[in-house]
Protein backbone atom coordinates (compact mmCIF):
# COMPACT_ATOMS: atom_id res chain seq x y z
CA UNK A 1 0.00 0.00 0.00
CA UNK A 2 2.49 2.50 1.04
CA UNK A 3 4.91 1.30 -1.86
CA UNK A 4 1.45 2.18 -4.33
CA UNK A 5 1.10 5.21 -2.50
CA UNK A 6 5.08 6.50 -3.28
CA UNK A 7 4.87 5.59 -6.89
CA UNK A 8 1.42 7.20 -7.26
CA UNK A 9 3.31 10.20 -5.78
CA UNK A 10 6.72 10.13 -7.53
CA UNK A 11 4.86 9.68 -10.84
CA UNK A 12 2.34 12.49 -10.45
CA UNK A 13 5.50 14.69 -9.32
CA UNK A 14 6.83 13.75 -12.72
CA UNK A 15 4.17 14.74 -14.15
CA UNK A 16 4.16 18.21 -12.41
CA UNK A 17 7.58 18.71 -13.66
CA UNK A 18 7.37 17.33 -17.33
CA UNK A 19 4.11 19.75 -17.45
CA UNK A 20 5.74 22.73 -15.83
CA UNK A 21 5.28 25.72 -18.51
CA UNK A 22 9.09 27.17 -19.29
CA UNK A 23 9.33 30.68 -18.46
CA UNK A 24 10.86 33.56 -20.22
CA UNK A 25 11.30 35.93 -16.87
CA UNK A 26 12.72 39.93 -18.12
CA UNK A 27 13.80 42.68 -16.05
CA UNK A 28 13.21 46.26 -17.14
CA UNK A 29 14.15 49.37 -15.21
CA UNK A 30 11.03 50.90 -14.76
CA UNK A 31 11.69 54.65 -15.72
CA UNK A 32 7.79 55.70 -15.87
CA UNK A 33 6.43 58.59 -14.27
CA UNK A 34 2.81 57.57 -13.89
CA UNK A 35 1.03 54.48 -13.07
CA UNK A 36 2.01 52.74 -16.23
CA UNK A 37 5.45 50.91 -15.91
CA UNK A 38 7.73 52.29 -18.64
CA UNK A 39 11.15 50.79 -20.05
CA UNK A 40 11.54 53.58 -22.29
CA UNK A 41 12.15 53.45 -26.28
CA UNK A 42 11.58 49.35 -28.26
CA UNK A 43 10.98 47.99 -24.54
CA UNK A 44 8.21 49.98 -24.64
CA UNK A 45 6.89 48.58 -27.82
CA UNK A 46 7.44 45.10 -27.42
CA UNK A 47 5.88 45.36 -23.70
CA UNK A 48 2.70 46.97 -25.12
CA UNK A 49 2.31 45.07 -28.19
CA UNK A 50 3.03 41.68 -26.69
CA UNK A 51 5.68 40.85 -29.16
CA UNK A 52 7.67 38.60 -27.12
CA UNK A 53 4.50 36.42 -26.22
CA UNK A 54 3.69 35.93 -30.20
CA UNK A 55 7.50 34.94 -30.86
CA UNK A 56 7.30 32.42 -27.87
CA UNK A 57 3.47 31.42 -28.34
CA UNK A 58 4.04 28.35 -30.69
CA UNK A 59 6.42 26.84 -27.94
CA UNK A 60 4.09 27.49 -25.13
CA UNK A 61 6.59 29.60 -22.87
CA UNK A 62 5.38 32.35 -20.59
CA UNK A 63 6.61 35.76 -20.64
CA UNK A 64 7.01 37.38 -17.19
CA UNK A 65 7.60 40.86 -17.41
CA UNK A 66 9.30 42.45 -14.01
CA UNK A 67 9.28 46.39 -14.08
CA UNK A 68 12.25 47.46 -11.07
CA UNK A 69 11.97 51.13 -9.52
CA UNK A 70 15.23 50.19 -7.77
CA UNK A 71 16.78 49.93 -11.87
CA UNK A 72 20.08 48.27 -12.31
CA UNK A 73 21.12 47.15 -8.60
CA UNK A 74 18.31 45.56 -8.26
CA UNK A 75 18.51 43.93 -12.13
CA UNK A 76 21.92 42.71 -11.25
CA UNK A 77 20.98 41.17 -7.47
CA UNK A 78 17.78 38.97 -9.24
CA UNK A 79 20.15 37.82 -12.02
CA UNK A 80 22.59 37.07 -9.24
CA UNK A 81 19.89 35.22 -7.49
CA UNK A 82 18.33 33.21 -10.55
CA UNK A 83 15.26 34.96 -10.44
CA UNK A 84 15.23 36.54 -14.23
CA UNK A 85 16.51 35.27 -17.28
CA UNK A 86 16.85 38.43 -19.65
CA UNK A 87 17.15 42.12 -19.10
CA UNK A 88 17.10 45.01 -20.49
CA UNK A 89 19.85 47.65 -18.88
CA UNK A 90 21.93 50.16 -19.18
CA UNK A 91 25.76 50.10 -19.41
CA UNK A 92 26.81 50.78 -16.59
CA UNK A 93 24.77 48.34 -14.31
CA UNK A 94 25.21 45.78 -16.97
CA UNK A 95 28.73 46.64 -16.70
CA UNK A 96 29.31 46.51 -13.01
CA UNK A 97 27.03 42.98 -13.19
CA UNK A 98 29.43 41.26 -15.28
CA UNK A 99 32.81 42.70 -13.64
CA UNK A 100 31.41 41.50 -10.65
CA UNK A 101 31.05 37.87 -11.92
CA UNK A 102 27.41 37.76 -13.01
CA UNK A 103 27.12 35.11 -15.73
CA UNK A 104 25.31 37.07 -18.64
CA UNK A 105 25.97 37.44 -22.18
CA UNK A 106 24.75 40.16 -24.52
CA UNK A 107 22.28 39.41 -27.08
CA UNK A 108 21.42 42.75 -28.53
CA UNK A 109 21.53 46.85 -28.16
CA UNK A 110 18.45 47.92 -26.71
CA UNK A 111 19.63 52.00 -27.42
CA UNK A 112 22.31 53.73 -28.31
CA UNK A 113 23.01 57.81 -28.57
CA UNK A 114 21.15 58.17 -25.27
CA UNK A 115 21.77 61.80 -24.57
CA UNK A 116 21.83 63.01 -21.22
CA UNK A 117 21.88 67.16 -20.07
CA UNK A 118 22.71 69.10 -17.78
CA UNK A 119 20.46 71.32 -15.62
CA UNK A 120 21.08 74.03 -13.47
CA UNK A 121 18.49 76.75 -11.82
CA UNK A 122 17.23 79.31 -13.85
CA UNK A 123 19.66 82.45 -13.57
CA UNK A 124 22.91 80.24 -12.35
CA UNK A 125 26.15 81.27 -13.21
CA UNK A 126 27.21 77.60 -14.24
CA UNK A 127 27.47 77.50 -18.35
CA UNK A 128 30.18 75.00 -18.84
CA UNK A 129 31.15 71.87 -17.02
CA UNK A 130 34.90 73.90 -15.45
CA UNK A 131 31.81 75.91 -13.90
CA UNK A 132 30.90 73.46 -11.94
CA UNK A 133 34.43 72.89 -9.62
CA UNK A 134 33.25 73.17 -6.32
CA UNK A 135 29.97 73.15 -6.54
CA UNK A 136 27.08 70.42 -5.70
CA UNK A 137 25.99 67.76 -8.01
CA UNK A 138 22.91 65.69 -7.71
CA UNK A 139 23.48 62.69 -9.62
CA UNK A 140 21.94 58.96 -9.16
CA UNK A 141 25.37 56.62 -8.45
CA UNK A 142 25.12 53.47 -9.47
CA UNK A 143 23.28 54.41 -12.44
CA UNK A 144 24.32 54.74 -16.30
CA UNK A 145 23.75 58.42 -15.21
CA UNK A 146 26.77 58.49 -13.28
CA UNK A 147 28.87 56.52 -16.33
CA UNK A 148 27.58 59.33 -19.04
CA UNK A 149 28.42 62.57 -16.60
CA UNK A 150 31.95 60.95 -15.59
CA UNK A 151 32.79 60.92 -19.55
CA UNK A 152 31.08 64.30 -19.94
CA UNK A 153 33.71 65.97 -16.85
CA UNK A 154 36.67 64.08 -18.76
CA UNK A 155 36.40 66.59 -21.45
CA UNK A 156 37.01 69.23 -19.57
CA UNK A 157 39.96 67.66 -17.62
CA UNK A 158 37.75 66.84 -14.53
CA UNK A 159 36.43 64.27 -12.58
CA UNK A 160 33.72 63.93 -9.73
CA UNK A 161 37.15 65.16 -7.16
CA UNK A 162 35.95 68.46 -8.61
CA UNK A 163 32.75 68.32 -7.63
CA UNK A 164 30.26 67.88 -4.73
CA UNK A 165 28.34 64.75 -5.52
CA UNK A 166 25.38 64.28 -3.63
CA UNK A 167 23.48 60.94 -4.39
CA UNK A 168 20.42 61.60 -5.41
CA UNK A 169 17.56 59.57 -7.65
CA UNK A 170 16.03 61.22 -10.81
CA UNK A 171 12.98 62.38 -8.97
CA UNK A 172 14.67 63.29 -5.64
CA UNK A 173 17.34 65.68 -7.94
CA UNK A 174 14.63 67.21 -9.91
CA UNK A 175 12.79 68.13 -6.31
CA UNK A 176 16.10 69.46 -5.04
CA UNK A 177 17.41 71.47 -8.00
CA UNK A 178 13.65 73.28 -8.13
CA UNK A 179 14.13 73.73 -4.71
CA UNK A 180 17.51 75.24 -5.29
CA UNK A 181 19.02 72.59 -2.33
CA UNK A 182 21.79 71.14 -4.87
CA UNK A 183 23.47 73.47 -8.14
CA UNK A 184 23.29 71.49 -10.83
CA UNK A 185 22.13 67.93 -11.88
CA UNK A 186 22.62 65.72 -14.69
CA UNK A 187 20.15 63.36 -16.59
CA UNK A 188 17.75 62.94 -18.99
CA UNK A 189 13.98 63.66 -19.95
CA UNK A 190 13.45 64.97 -16.25
CA UNK A 191 15.54 67.32 -16.99
CA UNK A 192 13.73 68.46 -20.08
CA UNK A 193 10.61 68.45 -17.82
CA UNK A 194 12.23 70.50 -15.18
CA UNK A 195 13.63 73.24 -18.24
CA UNK A 196 9.96 73.04 -19.74
CA UNK A 197 8.31 73.84 -16.42
CA UNK A 198 10.74 77.47 -16.19
CA UNK A 199 12.27 75.35 -12.72
CA UNK A 200 15.41 75.15 -14.91
CA UNK A 201 18.35 75.91 -17.65
CA UNK A 202 20.27 73.82 -19.25
CA UNK A 203 23.40 74.95 -20.78
CA UNK A 204 24.77 71.82 -22.39
CA UNK A 205 24.43 68.45 -22.97
CA UNK A 206 26.36 64.93 -24.47
CA UNK A 207 24.85 66.38 -28.02
CA UNK A 208 26.67 69.66 -27.39
CA UNK A 209 29.60 67.97 -26.38
CA UNK A 210 30.17 66.04 -29.88
CA UNK A 211 28.64 62.82 -28.40
CA UNK A 212 30.57 62.53 -24.73
CA UNK A 213 28.54 60.69 -22.66
CA UNK A 214 26.11 59.43 -24.65
CA UNK A 215 24.45 56.18 -23.60
CA UNK A 216 23.90 52.79 -24.57
CA UNK A 217 21.43 50.03 -23.26
CA UNK A 218 21.87 46.18 -23.34
CA UNK A 219 19.45 43.10 -24.13
CA UNK A 220 20.97 40.63 -21.67
CA UNK A 221 20.47 36.97 -21.19
CA UNK A 222 21.84 34.39 -18.48
CA UNK A 223 24.73 32.41 -19.53
CA UNK A 224 22.53 29.02 -18.88
CA UNK A 225 20.02 30.48 -21.20
CA UNK A 226 22.18 30.88 -23.51
CA UNK A 227 23.74 27.56 -23.20
CA UNK A 228 20.35 26.02 -23.03
CA UNK A 229 18.17 27.96 -25.79
CA UNK A 230 20.44 29.52 -28.47
CA UNK A 231 17.12 29.40 -30.30
CA UNK A 232 15.50 31.82 -28.34
CA UNK A 233 18.43 34.37 -28.50
CA UNK A 234 17.54 34.10 -32.18
CA UNK A 235 13.47 35.38 -31.51
CA UNK A 236 14.42 37.55 -28.96
CA UNK A 237 16.95 39.62 -31.45
CA UNK A 238 14.33 38.93 -34.37
CA UNK A 239 12.10 40.75 -31.96
CA UNK A 240 14.10 43.97 -31.53
CA UNK A 241 15.13 43.71 -35.16
CA UNK A 242 11.16 43.82 -36.04
CA UNK A 243 10.60 46.74 -33.29
CA UNK A 244 13.46 48.95 -34.46
CA UNK A 245 12.51 48.47 -38.13
CA UNK A 246 8.67 49.36 -37.21
CA UNK A 247 9.56 52.32 -35.19
CA UNK A 248 11.86 53.86 -37.40
CA UNK A 249 9.73 54.15 -40.21
CA UNK A 250 8.69 57.68 -40.75
CA UNK A 251 5.33 57.04 -41.24
CA UNK A 252 5.53 55.40 -37.43
CA UNK A 253 7.27 58.19 -35.88
CA UNK A 254 3.89 60.30 -34.25
CA UNK A 255 2.54 56.94 -33.31
CA UNK A 256 5.84 56.00 -31.84
CA UNK A 257 6.24 58.89 -30.00
CA UNK A 258 3.05 58.83 -28.41
CA UNK A 259 3.42 55.35 -27.07
CA UNK A 260 6.33 56.18 -25.33
CA UNK A 261 4.84 59.12 -23.72
CA UNK A 262 1.28 57.46 -23.24
CA UNK A 263 3.69 54.78 -21.54
CA UNK A 264 5.80 56.41 -19.76
CA UNK A 265 3.67 59.34 -18.62
CA UNK A 266 5.94 62.05 -20.14
CA UNK A 267 4.77 65.18 -22.09
CA UNK A 268 5.24 64.08 -25.67
CA UNK A 269 6.89 67.45 -26.53
CA UNK A 270 9.83 66.42 -24.18
CA UNK A 271 10.46 63.34 -26.38
CA UNK A 272 10.80 65.27 -29.48
CA UNK A 273 12.91 67.91 -27.85
CA UNK A 274 15.28 65.04 -27.02
CA UNK A 275 14.99 63.67 -30.63
CA UNK A 276 16.15 67.38 -31.73
CA UNK A 277 19.75 67.32 -33.80
CA UNK A 278 19.87 63.71 -33.04
CA UNK A 279 20.48 60.92 -35.83
CA UNK A 280 17.74 59.60 -37.24
CA UNK A 281 15.91 56.23 -35.33
CA UNK A 282 16.99 53.97 -37.61
CA UNK A 283 20.33 54.67 -36.06
CA UNK A 284 19.63 54.94 -32.04
CA UNK A 285 16.81 51.84 -32.43
CA UNK A 286 19.41 49.49 -34.37
CA UNK A 287 19.78 46.40 -32.25
CA UNK A 288 22.93 45.51 -34.36
CA UNK A 289 26.15 45.02 -32.49
CA UNK A 290 28.70 46.33 -34.51
CA UNK A 291 32.50 47.21 -34.27
CA UNK A 292 31.37 51.11 -32.87
CA UNK A 293 29.21 49.73 -30.36
CA UNK A 294 31.20 47.32 -29.60
CA UNK A 295 34.01 49.79 -29.28
CA UNK A 296 32.00 52.34 -27.33
CA UNK A 297 31.09 49.87 -24.80
CA UNK A 298 34.46 48.79 -23.97
CA UNK A 299 35.28 52.74 -23.32
CA UNK A 300 32.71 52.64 -21.13
CA UNK A 301 34.07 49.41 -19.35
CA UNK A 302 37.85 51.38 -19.39
CA UNK A 303 35.90 54.68 -18.06
CA UNK A 304 34.26 52.40 -15.39
CA UNK A 305 37.76 50.33 -14.71
CA UNK A 306 39.61 54.27 -14.12
CA UNK A 307 37.20 55.63 -12.06
CA UNK A 308 36.41 52.28 -10.05
CA UNK A 309 33.76 51.85 -10.10
CA UNK A 310 33.97 48.51 -10.91
CA UNK A 311 37.65 46.14 -9.98
CA UNK A 312 37.79 43.93 -12.51
CA UNK A 313 38.32 44.57 -16.33
CA UNK A 314 35.52 42.89 -18.91
CA UNK A 315 36.78 42.32 -22.74
CA UNK A 316 33.15 43.34 -24.25
CA UNK A 317 34.50 40.81 -27.22
CA UNK A 318 34.02 37.72 -25.21
CA UNK A 319 30.71 39.31 -23.29
CA UNK A 320 29.08 39.16 -26.64
CA UNK A 321 26.41 35.98 -27.10
CA UNK A 322 26.82 33.27 -30.24
CA UNK A 323 23.19 33.92 -31.92
CA UNK A 324 21.90 32.01 -34.44
CA UNK A 325 20.12 33.56 -37.59
CA UNK A 326 16.64 34.60 -36.83
CA UNK A 327 13.72 32.66 -37.97
CA UNK A 328 11.74 35.52 -39.25
CA UNK A 329 8.63 33.62 -37.54
CA UNK A 330 7.88 36.56 -35.41
CA UNK A 331 5.08 39.20 -36.98
CA UNK A 332 6.35 42.49 -37.31
CA UNK A 333 4.43 45.02 -34.67
CA UNK A 334 1.33 46.87 -35.96
CA UNK A 335 0.37 49.98 -33.91
CA UNK A 336 -1.95 52.23 -35.99
CA UNK A 337 -1.33 56.13 -35.45
CA UNK A 338 -4.57 56.48 -34.29
CA UNK A 339 -4.30 54.12 -31.59
CA UNK A 340 -1.06 54.11 -30.51
CA UNK A 341 -1.96 56.67 -27.16
CA UNK A 342 -4.10 54.11 -26.47
CA UNK A 343 -2.12 51.30 -25.07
Amino acid sequence: MYQSLFSALALSLCCAHALAQPQLRIAVPDIGAGTTPSGGGLVDVIHSQHLLEQAFAADGVEVKWMFFKGAGPLINESFASGQVDMAYLGDLASIVGKANGLDTRIVAAAARGVSHYLAVPPGSSVKTLADLKGKTVGLFRGTAAQLSFIQALKTAGMTEKDVRVVNLDFVAASAALAARQIDATWGGANVLALRDKGLAAVPLSTRTLGGAGELVGLVLVTGGLAHDHPDWLARILEVQQQAAHWAAAPEHRDAYLQLLATQAGYPEGILRADLEGAPPLSVLLSPTLDSAFVEQLQQSVDTALAARLIRRDVQVRDWLARVPAPLSTTPEPGVPAQTAAAH
